[in-house]
């Protein structure tokens, strides 16, 4: 048995796409091993691919964040999480995490993203059309990567797409480490009361989409407006950090461009796989559990790395080098287990209609900044850029 670790944080400098290189030291050595926590908790740490989907997959094990302790110090946070509110069915275990995700499933049909598709195709040529109008530079973060899953997941729960700053705002401050927890609740208090109304308006007034449909289930004012606070954080931040972090991947690898247009599906599960945006996640045990020859006592957090899992070579052989040809099924990106994003097909369809898309339009697409010199989002659940300067050449 390895002595404990402390979490490695620390992101390469000059390589934006790489967990910090320490992770990679602790997999290799052992993939499940004693993590201490700020608070002094002694839990794990899991590192390698099939010991963090054995977690993920076992109801063992619990999402609920007022028994964890979380592996990095928060701002102005005692260590005290308060039970979740009823609706937040990403922090709830089975099975009131069954009920809700019952309602859901069936709304995310591949009926209804068939439908979306050509819908996303239709937005995101308005918004090249319109980078084209402005050209030939512009932040390809605030033209493009962030406006078309805000505008899909808007349309898809029939929020006012007018409100999509307010919401990004706010989505940016729960996902920010350095927001101090006064601030956080300030923003939830904006953010739930906003959404209280909406749910209030489609009771009264229901319209073709996913909210009102909601409306006609048992579930109360408060659980509909949580379930759609975890809907609109969810579609609005991470499929923006994956095009826009995509792009620079792409902007590093040009090689890669090719192999976009010639497979989009594979190369988005690839993209997926190499960047791991939502790097991080807690579990803890509800009951004693033997996992890769360790013992996992009752109570204790499990942290899991799900990028140092997608760069397990055990799994992807050559994990550090971006491979658009790679079958990268099996990547943690989306989870795994019964908490396995939702809105995955809808993410998958936002950036196999809009990556292709955008280079066929500009060829000649490339940043006006060296790609160590663009200013990453680091310290946050959700890894992506705050600003991707490019430009174009106009025929």
């Amino acid at each position: 048995m390895h002595h404990t670790t402390t979490m490695p944080t620390g992101r390469p400098t000059g390589c934006p796409f790489d967990p910090p290189a320490e992770l990679a030291a602790l997999r290799d050595e052992q993939p499940l091993r004693p993590l201490l926590y700020p608070d002094g908790h002694v839990g794990w740490l899991a590192t390698g691919h099939a010991a963090i989907r054995a977690v993920l997959a076992d109801p063992r094990f619990s999402s609920r964040p007022e028994l964890a302790h979380f592996p990095l110090p928060r701002e102005g946070f005692d260590g005290e999480m308060p039970p979740v509110p009823p609706g937040m069915f990403i922090n709830a275990d089975a099975p009131e995490h069954t009920r809700y995700r019952g309602l859901l499933t069936g709304r995310f049909t591949v009926r209804r993203m068939r439908l979306l598709s050509a819908r996303v195709e239709e937005v995101t040529v308005e918004h090249l059309d319109a980078m084209e109008r402005r050209g030939p530079s512009t932040d390809l973060v605030t033209a493009f990567a962030q406006p078309i899953p805000a505008l899909m997941i808007c349309e898809l729960l029939g929020a006012p797409y007018a409100d999509r700053d307010f919401f990004l705002e706010h989505t940016a401050t729960f996902n920010d480490h350095e927001a101090t927890a006064e601030r956080q609740a300030e923003s939830m208090a904006a953010f739930g009361g906003f959404l209280h109304d909406l749910v209030l308006a489609k009771r009264a007034r229901p319209t073709d989409d996913l909210l009102s449909d909601l409306t006609e289930t048992d579930l109360t004012d408060e659980e509909l407006a949580n379930v759609a606070f975890l809907l609109l954080g969810a579609g609005l931040d991470t499929t923006a950090n994956m095009i826009a972090l995509g792009t620079l991947a792409l902007f590093t690898n040009p090689d890669q461009i090719a192999l976009l247009r010639a497979d989009p599906d594979r190369a988005v599960e690839e993209l997926l796989r190499y960047l791991s945006i939502a790097h991080t996640g807690v579990r803890v045990a509800l009951a004693d559990v033997e996992l890769d020859g360790h013992l996992i006592k009752a109570g204790q957090t499990v942290t899991i790395s799900l990028e140092a899992g997608n760069r397990d070579p055990a799994k992807f052989p050559d994990p550090d080098r971006l491979d658009l040809s790679r079958h990268a099924a099996g990547h943690l990106s989306f989870g795994h287990g019964i908490h396995q994003c939702l809105g995955q097909q809808l993410a998958r369809v936002e950036m196999r209609v809009a990556l292709p898309a955008l280079f066929e339009r500009f060829p000649t697409l490339r940043p006006t900044v060296a790609p160590r010199d663009v200013p990453l989002r680091s310290d946050v659940d959700i890894l992506g850029v705050q600003r991707l300067p490019v430009t174009w050449d106009v025929p």
